[in-house]
């Protein structure tokens, strides 16, 4: 039976003041079981450009520790600015 994803969760709010908080509670949480890293992004309101710092530091953590990230259920606005700068195609959707 293949394990499930591990599934990590941004906050409500992740700007400036939160991310290096919220990175480093997400980075910890790849070393869990599971061979992806799923963040659910469903709760995610309020956020600046921050959070595409955070998210690309999880993946490059996901990646030294041999796991692939996917982004799930990204509010439209994030998948917006992902576009704007370029980086969508570095943050898997599911």
């Amino acid at each position: 039976m293949a394990r499930r994803p591990d599934v990590l969760t941004l906050p409500v709010e992740l700007t400036h003041d939160q991310a290096k908080a919220c990175l480093a509670k997400l980075v910890a949480g790849v070393d869990a079981e599971g061979s992806s890293v799923v963040v659910d992004a469903k709760a995610l309101e309020r956020f600046d450009s921050s959070v595409l710092a955070v998210l690309l530091e999880l993946r490059r953590a996901s990646i030294r520790a041999g796991k692939s990230l996917v982004v799930r259920e990204s509010p439209k606005h994030l998948t917006d600015l992902a576009t704007l700068y370029g980086i969508e195609g570095l943050l898997p959707q599911s």
